[in-house]
This record gives C-alpha cells, structure tokens and sequence, in this order.
C-alpha cells in the first residue's frame, strides 16, 4: 500500500490557521447585525408605542371638549392610533420598526388591543354624556400602553444584553485570531528563516557540515532541502579543495621548471658558438631537466648510416668507447624512427646481447629522443636511467622541445659556418680577380718584356735592350703601384656614421699618389648607409680612381655627392677620354666590368659617361639599394 504525504504549503498552513476565526467573526457579525436590527425596530416600536399613548390622551380630550370643536379631528385620531396599533402588529421593515415579541409583549399588546376596542365602543361610537369615568378609563388604557412600552423595553434590554456578549465574543476571537496568526507566522515562517540564517552564518564560519534540521513540507521546506543540498555540494567542494589546490600548485610547478628549463636551454645555444660546446652543455643541461643517470648526444650524417656521439655524460668510459661510432641497425640506440618519435627502451626486457652494454652498466630504460629540422634526422638524444621510467605527456612535450631548439642551434650553426665559408670564398674570388686584374696583367707584361731582353742579349742590340729595360721599370713601377693600391682597398674600413670621413681619406691618399689635384662636394642630408654599403661604395670610388691614375692623363678629379632624394656618388675627370661601348679588352674596360659588378650585388645603378677630350664621369645612383641603419646612426640633424 503506498502512502502518499501531501505538502502543505505556507499559504495553506496560514489559511488553515485563521479561517475558524474568520468564520467564527463572520458569523458574530451577522449576529450582531440581526440583533442591531433588532434592537432598531424595537426603538421604533417604543417610540410608535409612546406616540400610542400621547394619541390616547388626545382623544380623551377631544371627547371631553365641551365645545365640540374637536369632533371633526377625532376621525383623524382614531386613524392614526389604528395605523399604529397596525404598525406595532405588523412591522415595517423600511424603518425599520419590529416589535421584539415574547409571551409578556403579546400579552399586553392584547390587553391594549383589547382596551381600545372597550374605549372605541364606549366612548367614541355612542359619545355618552356622562363623562365622570372618562378620565379613569383613559388612564387605565394609558396604563395598558405603558405597560406595553415597558414589556418592550425590558426584551430590549434583554437585546441590548445580547449584543453586549456579542460584541465581546468579536472582541475576543478577533484577539485569538490574532494570537493564533501571530503564533503561526512565528511558527510557518520566523522559525524557519531564523533557522535558514544561523545556517548561513554556520556555513559563513566554515562550518560546511551544519544542516537545517527542521525541514517542513512547505515552501521554506522546500528552501531548506535546497540549502542542505548546496551545503553537502559546498562541504563537498571544500573537502577537495585542499586536494586541487595541491595539484593545481604541482601542475603550475612543473610548468614553471619546464619554461625554466626551456629558457635555460634557449640562453644556452643562444651564445654557443661551436658543436662541441653546444653539444657538451646540452647533454649536461637535458641530463639534469630529465633527472637522467646518463646522457649521449648522438649526431647522424646526411645518409644516416652511422651515429657519432658528439658529448655524453654520466656514462661508463667503457659504454662511450664501445658505441663512440655506431652504425645503424647495430644496436636500439642510433636506429631512425620512422614516425619521428619518442622511443622508451626497456633495457632488461630485451635480449641482453642487444643491450650488453647498457645492461652492464646497471641501467634499466634508455629514452631516445629524435632530432629533427624539417623532417630531416640529424641525430638523437639518449637518456639513460637505471630504474624503469616512463615519460608522461608533458615530459615528452618537453623533451621534444627542448631536442627542437638543439636542432634549430645546430642548424643555425650549420648555417652560418657555411655563410662563413660562403664569405671567405667571396673574398678569395674577390682578391683572385683583383690579382688577376692588375698584378697578374702586370707580370704578364714582365714576363714578355724578359723574353724580350733575352732576345736582345743574344742580338747585342744595345737600343733594344735599354728599350725593353725601360719597360720592364715601367712595370715594375705599375706593378708595385697595384700592389700599394690593392693593399690599401683591403684596409679600407667603413665609418659607422658617415662615408665623408672615408671618402675624404682616399681623396687625400689619390693626391699623394698621383699628385692630381681633387676636389670633394657633399649636398643634402640622407639616411646614413649601412657599414658594407659603404664600403662596396669606397671600393668602386677607388676603382674610379685607379683609371683616372692608369689612363686619362687628367690634371684634376672631381668627387660630387649627393644625399636627397637618393645617395649619388659622381667621380669625374678633366683627361683623355674614351668611346663608351668600345669592345676592346683594354684595362679601362676591366675597371669598368669590376665597378659594374660590385654595383649589381648592392641593386644601384652604375652609369658611364666618356668622350674622347672630353673627360669621363662615372655615375653610381643607389635609389635601388635597401638602406635600414640603426636608430642610433641616424644624425640628429634628421
């Protein structure tokens, strides 16, 4: 049999509380409504009944009236009283008028009834003449009246008694239904929110395990049950919190050290400078991160066929010598992966001859950790550790990274020694071509001009001799001049802020030379160059130079730059002049081939202008060169 409880709810519980006191005060006040009613009609009666008496004494004293005169009002007189004893009889509800019967009122409203009709018949229908007991009977039947009046008066009282007790009985209930509503608000309402509050300052004071006791069925019940709920929610919670903050501490924790670590690892092959030293601080750095017992550093060739290691640390001697250079395939360390990725080795549950050198060194797991730049092995990274270790996710994430900026510096590395030796080839072809250029042309001449002598030696032809002995001084001299100018272009070194002391300097050492006099014109105010723009610049200005020395015959150079819009490097002369587009293979056009090229790798324009007797002019406009100086080497003048 299933019960079923039903909730009251607060609105219910206070309707239940007060409705007998409404009703008890309903029903006291339509009693006391019917008994006001009463009490009004039986005033009415008493007044009617007073009129009664007064209308007695007026009709004695008409029939007394020795005159007569009242005759003719005496009909309207007896009407009225008629009228009145009709009312007293009858009632009338408009007025309201209503006599309070009871057994004495009826009787002596008969004996009324019953003295009007002797009086009516005695003394108003036959009118004797003898009016000695006219008196007597009208003072008996007024006393009839006013003993009607008095019965009336007297159940009135008893009326009046009633609504008394009545008004009392209100006056009372309305006093316990206040009682009782007040009761029940302090019970179905106070009480219970009073419990919800100390609940709440129990809970405000950390004691998570207070519960409202008092649950009801109503709507503060319902509150209650909810706030227990939330309450074993909340002490849940709070029971765990101490447990999450720990662990949240340990996850912020660990990845504080692994941005350390990555930090640290960034710094170091930040400065490294060899793959010796990078690889030497790697190993010691990962070793302590990974809380390994060892490390190998192993680096792979372009075919990956053998694994060199580069640095290890923690390792037996033995264990280093015997794997110093593995080929692939020979052992799990050193064997390429081919998803590219982490690799955990369990030691003692391979076959020993695999391992035989790991096992006998007492370690129990090796980890390999790939390194890769774009998909491309170039070596790997082994720990070694002598319990059994297996790498979480993040330990993983972390080793990968850190292997990552390994490659990423040894790429870089890689990279700049083959800049380096890109740099160096540069050179040597630069200095080859200068050689090439000029002493090499130079000692080709000698070496003919030798011959030559030999010849003459042979002939004895004395002219011919001091001829060719005249040239071979001549190229000596150009010779050594070559050799003077070629060391002074290698020493030439870019000013930091502006190329005017530069050119200034070569201008003054092309006078010494040459004993040519120069002239330098700088205009505008431009964006400083950069320290190898300047000194492409200074080489071609040099060149310039050399073949107003070697070949115009010129008595005067003049060097002109402008700044704005674009630097215009202008280097002209007053001497012999050439045809431009002359194909022939003389040193000029040498010069000119040399300028053109230094003027191709810096994105400027070189432009020649020649006439024979009219000079030349070489014109170097670098509107095309990309010039981005430091902030600092800009002139405060900009």
């Amino acid at each position: 049999m299933t019960v079923i409880h039903t909730r009251w709810s607060l609105s219910r519980k206070l309707a239940f509380a007060v409705s007998p006191f409404l009703l008890l005060a309903l029903i006291s006040t339509t009693v006391n409504l019917w008994v006001s009613w009463q009490l009004n009609g039986g005033a009415a009666a008493v007044n009617e009944a007073g009129r009664m008496r007064m209308q007695a004494y007026r009709i004695a004293l008409t029939v007394a009236s020795p005159t007569g005169d009242g005759a003719q009002e005496l009909p309207a007189h007896i009407d009225n009283f008629n009228q009145s004893l009709a009312l007293l009889r009858n009632g009338d509800p408009a007025r309201p008028l209503q006599v309070p019967w009871d057994g004495a009122v009826r009787q002596h409203f008969s004996a009324v009834e019953r003295d009007w009709a002797q009086f009516h018949s005695h003394w108003l229908a036959q009118r004797p003449g003898n009016l000695d007991r006219l008196t007597s009977d009208t003072v008996t039947f007024a006393a009839d009246i006013d003993l009607l009046v008095n019965s009336i008066e007297s159940n009135m009282a008893g009326w009046t008694a009633t609504l008394h007790l009545l008004q009392l009985g209100v006056l009372i209930v309305a006093l316990l239904g206040a009682v009782t509503l007040l009761f029940a608000g302090y019970l179905f309402v106070l009480e219970p929110v009073n419990l919800l509050k100390q609940a709440i300052q129990k809970i405000q004071g950390g004691d998570f395990g207070f519960r409202v006791q008092r649950v009801g069925s109503d709507e503060f019940g319902t509150l209650a049950e909810g706030f227990n709920g939330m309450a074993a929610h909340l002490e849940s919670l709070y029971g765990n919190l101490a447990s999450k903050v720990a662990e949240k501490t340990l996850e912020l924790e660990e990845k504080r050290e692994r941005l350390e670590s990555l930090y640290e690892v960034t710094a170091l092959v930040a400065r490294a400078t060899s793959l010796e030293d990078l690889a030497q601080d790697f190993s010691k750095r990962i070793m302590s991160i990974a809380k390994a017992d060892g490390v190998a550093l192993r680096w792979s060739g372009q075919a990956q066929q053998r694994y060199l290691i580069l640095a290890a640390s923690g390792l037996p001697v033995e264990l280093v010598e015997a794997e110093k250079c593995l080929s692939a395939g020979d052992c799990f360390c050193g064997s390429p992966t081919p998803d590219s990725a982490l690799v955990v080795i369990p030691i003692r549950s391979l076959p020993q001859e695999s391992l035989k050198h790991c096992a006998k060194a007492g370690f129990e797991t090796v980890v390999n950790v790939p390194i890769r730049v774009q998909e491309r092995l170039m070596g790997e990274v082994s720990l070694f550790f002598h319990a059994k270790v297996s790498p979480s996710d993040a330990e993983r994430s972390l080793l990968e990274a850190l292997t990552s900026h390994l490659a990423s510096a040894m790429e870089n590395l890689r990279l700049n020694a083959l800049a380096r030796e890109a740099a160096v080839s540069g050179e040597r072809h630069h200095l080859s071509r200068e050689l090439h250029d000029s002493i090499a042309q130079s000692l080709a001449f000698l070496k003919i001009q030798v011959q030559l002598m030999r010849d003459a030696m042979q002939t004895q032809d004395q002219a011919v001799m001091r001829d060719v002995l005249d040239e071979i001084d001549t190229g000596v001299r150009e010779c050594y001049g070559d050799v003077r100018e070629l060391l002074v272009h290698f020493r030439t070194r870019a000013n930091a802020e502006d190329i005017e002391p530069a050119l200034a300097t070569t201008l003054r050492k092309f006078e010494l030379q040459t004993g040519l006099a120069t002239s330098l014109d700088i205009s505008g105010h431009g964006i400083p160059l950069t320290p190898d723009v300047q000194i492409q610049v200074l080489h071609i200005v040099q060149e310039a130079l050399s073949n107003v020395r070697k070949h115009a015959r010129a008595s005067q150079v003049w060097l002109r730059v402008e700044q704005q819009p674009a630097w215009v490097f202008e280097v002209r002369d007053d001497g012999v002049g050439f045809v431009v587009g002359n194909g022939a293979a003389d040193e000029t056009h040498v010069g000119l081939q040399i300028m053109a090229e230094r003027a191709q790798r810096m994105g400027a324009a070189l432009s020649v202008r020649a006439s024979p007797g009219g000079g030349c002019c070489v014109r170097l406009n670098l509107a095309g060169v990309h010039i981005s100086p430091a902030i600092d080497n800009v002139p405060v003048a900009l």
